[in-house]
């Protein structure tokens, strides 16, 4: 091996660690997720964390009271479904799903926290070269699936 070749296999182990490093960070960053919605007329308010589950709920005025309980699940699901809708927008600001995650990592299952980062990108870049060339297809499990 040349001094040029060990240069490059330099440049790509760092290149590697950036990703790594980035991937985690983006990790972090969706457990710090929080958004709230509230429902017309402030009849109810429902926070969400990074994946999208219920942290609070809460019912801010005594509106609730007067409501049918129909028109009361309506609302909670309306204020659900908003709260989902901001943190998924958050979430697409922060994928790092492209480079070399692309073709690696199913991109919806890394923005919903359920990829394991640690995984697909270890500590050891060797441990990763079967994903890199192919040879070998990483296995979907509780780490989060991967894409095909």
């Amino acid at each position: 091996m040349n001094a040029f070749d060990q240069q490059q296999i330099e440049e790509l182990f760092a290149a590697y660690h950036e990703t790594r490093a980035e991937a985690l960070r983006t990790r972090e960053r969706i457990a710090g997720i929080s958004v709230s919605a509230a429902a017309p007329r402030q009849t109810v308010r429902v926070t969400v964390d990074g994946l999208g589950a219920i942290t609070a709920l809460e019912f801010p005025t005594h509106a609730y009271r007067k409501m049918a309980p129909a028109e009361l699940s309506e609302a909670i699901l309306r204020a659900v479904a908003d709260a989902r809708a901001q943190v998924l927008n958050e979430l697409a600001a922060l994928s790092p799903a492209s480079g070399l995650l692309s073709g690696v990592v199913n991109p919806a299952d890394l923005l919903a926290g359920r990829a394991d980062v640690a995984r697909l990108l270890p500590e050891d870049p060797a441990a990763a070269a079967p994903f890199a060339t192919g040879l070998a297809a990483p296995a979907s499990g509780p780490g989060g699936s991967v894409a095909r």
